[in-house]
């Protein structure tokens, strides 16, 4: 179960990294394609969603009750 939440947080990490990575690239104006770098983003928001959907379906994470 921590190990879930250990591999989401750093999914998160990585994600915002590539995210400033991009824009670091964009302000620069370099040759270097900014399209990589948002793609790795994409890429590990859909690990992401995929991963907390699996935990949830497995019941190694459990959802918040309805607050109502």
């Amino acid at each position: 179960m921590i190990y879930v939440k250990i591999i989401l947080g750093l999914l998160l990490v990585f994600m915002i990294f590539n995210l400033f990575k991009a824009m670091m690239v964009m302000l620069k104006n370099d040759q270097q394609p900014m399209s990589k770098f948002i793609g790795r983003r994409v890429l590990a928001s859909v690990v992401i969603v995929g991963l907390i959907l699996l935990a949830v379906a497995t019941g190694l994470i459990t959802p918040n009750p309805r607050p109502y």
